[in-house]
């Protein structure tokens, strides 16, 4: 089913704009992608955007809540556009790939603190850390990861 961008944007009462609806075409077709995939992905749709206008776009889309930020130890940022709940991922840590997996257990933001310290919690942010099956067949038998060609999602 295709997403109508331009009606996504005036309902954030946003501009649309080509580049702004490349942008969102390009992290909804691949979530978790990093900037620099996003601007690989929308010059391929537009044949011409500038880097800075999908920092823009990506900045003022996490702002209004269209997209998500989600940034791995050791990683670039990454987006997404499912912000609709409290969700988590798992990350490889052989090739980066991330995915993601429903919340924990119970209702967002899925895990009670041992201590709230007067916060009022509403989000979790967990990582769940392993390696992808993909990297687990490229480990040999000593239990020493293969050379993987894969480029970080």
């Amino acid at each position: 089913m295709s997403t109508n961008w331009s009606a996504v944007l005036r309902a954030h009462d946003l501009a649309v704009t080509a580049q702004r609806v490349a942008v969102l075409a390009a992290v909804s077709a691949q979530p978790h992608r990093s900037a620099e995939d996003v601007v690989v992905a929308a010059r391929h749709d537009l044949g011409t955007i500038s880097r800075q206008a999908v920092y823009d776009a990506l900045g003022v889309f996490v702002t209004r809540g269209l997209l998500r930020r989600i940034q791995p130890v050791g990683s670039p940022a990454r987006y997404e556009d499912r912000v609709d709940d409290n969700h988590h991922h798992l990350i490889c840590r052989a090739c980066g790939d991330v995915v993601d997996v429903d919340c924990a257990v119970g209702a967002a933001p899925c895990l009670t603190a041992s201590d709230d310290r007067g916060f009022e919690i509403d989000e979790a942010d967990v990582a769940y850390w392993g390696r992808c099956p993909r990297c687990r067949v490229a480990t040999d038998d000593r239990g020493r990861g293969a050379s993987v060609s894969s480029a970080r999602r």
